[in-house]
């Protein structure tokens, strides 16, 4: 979690939401993105889906399974639908996202029976640092606009 930290560090400093993932293959390759839809001008370039792409690429296929992804935040329906449809194996996270998390806070999906993939979730990992990092990120954003 503290590479997944560091990640979202790089986002903060680009102006990017600070969300860092990692993911870690069945083979030990350990891949690491952050947010980047503001830089990249694509919604779709959330941590998660950012390291999938990089894995995915690296290894010849999309198919992640037995892998392990860490990031900070919890991952909104886009990113969770992301990771059954890669078979990711184990899925970490740190803050809750009340408003668009995916997992347990607003919905549910990873672990919905109905679909054909479910995989292990551990939440609450370094929360307290992964939630400090995010509201420093979003005070300092309306500092900078009241003091403009």
């Amino acid at each position: 979690m503290q590479l997944a930290l560091a990640q979202a560090q790089l986002a903060s400093d680009i102006d990017e939401v600070p969300v860092g993932a990692v993911l870690v293959c069945e083979d030990g390759q350990v891949f690491t993105a952050h947010n980047a839809p503001i830089q990249k001008h694509d919604a779709t370039c959330h941590a998660e889906i950012e390291v999938i792409r990089k894995a995915s690429a690296a290894i010849g296929n999309y198919r992640l399974l037995n892998s392990t992804l860490y990031v900070t935040l919890e991952p909104c329906l886009m990113c969770a639908g992301a990771i059954i449809h890669t078979r990711i194996g184990t899925v970490v996270y740190g803050a809750n996202d009340e408003k668009t998390g995916a997992v347990s806070s607003l919905y549910q999906i990873l672990s919905d029976t109905r679909l054909n993939h479910q995989p292990q979730i551990i939440s609450g990992i370094l929360h307290d640092v992964c939630s400090q990092q995010l509201r420093a990120f979003f005070k300092a954003k309306r500092l900078k606009k009241k003091n403009a």
